[in-house]
């Protein structure tokens, strides 16, 4: 079974120091770790995908899954993995779970990755 991954304080900051600002403090370097190995997974990027491209800006589970041909579980578990890490926000409203992008945490991991990606 694989290994869960720790949950990031969504209370901190979104992410951390740059790659290339010089070697990384290890709890730096777990932050963007983490956060590349929520995404390190084909559904999960068309999950982040799709949600970047829904109308509102949101989605509820039940379409997620009829849109990308996947168990409602499934989506569970991998929306569960993205809020983990800090990429993605859910909340109730009645019986539907609605969920979208945080884009300011996608923005830090990239510009984490490369200082000059978004300038």
């Amino acid at each position: 079974m694989p290994k869960a991954l720790p949950v990031i304080d969504m209370t901190a900051p979104v992410c951390c120091a740059p790659v290339a600002s010089g070697p990384l403090s290890d709890a730096d370097a777990l932050q963007i770790a983490l956060r590349l190995k929520a995404l390190a997974d084909p559904a999960r990027v068309k999950i982040v995908s799709y949600l970047f491209g829904a109308a509102t800006g949101e989605e509820i589970s039940g379409e997620l899954a009829a849109a990308l041909d996947l168990s409602e579980s499934t989506i569970s578990h991998h929306l569960t993995q993205l809020r983990n890490a800090g990429l993605v926000t859910s909340d109730r409203r009645g019986m539907n779970v609605f969920h979208r992008i945080r884009p300011e945490a996608l923005q830090a991991l990239c510009t984490a990755l490369d200082p000059n990606c978004c300038t």
